[in-house]
């Protein structure tokens, strides 16, 4: 199977990174929802923003754990309750 592979900015890098992070969310768009068609994936390769090549520290492998929709407020999506896709991430 393939693998997920997953950019996210630097904060929430080093939130999934520690363990305080176990979902990273992404609006319902036709790009995420062909993406995670595809799965079962075989794992999530989650990286921080764009690293170099080799550069291990900012790359996170975890087993693929699935995803799900939900109802959130977050500061990057609007003031309002919006459905998203939920990732999960730990």
């Amino acid at each position: 199977m393939p693998d997920f592979h997953l950019h996210v900015k630097g904060e929430y890098f080093d939130q999934i990174k520690s363990g305080e992070k176990g979902e990273e969310y992404r609006e319902m768009t036709d790009y995420w929802i062909k993406r995670l068609a595809k799965a079962p994936f075989d794992k999530i390769i989650i990286y921080n923003a764009y690293p170099e090549r080799g550069d291990t520290e900012n790359i996170i492998e975890r087993p693929w754990r699935g995803f799900e929709t939900k109802i959130i407020t977050h500061k990057h999506f609007g003031n309002k309750p919006k459905e998203l896709i939920a990732i999960k991430v730990n």
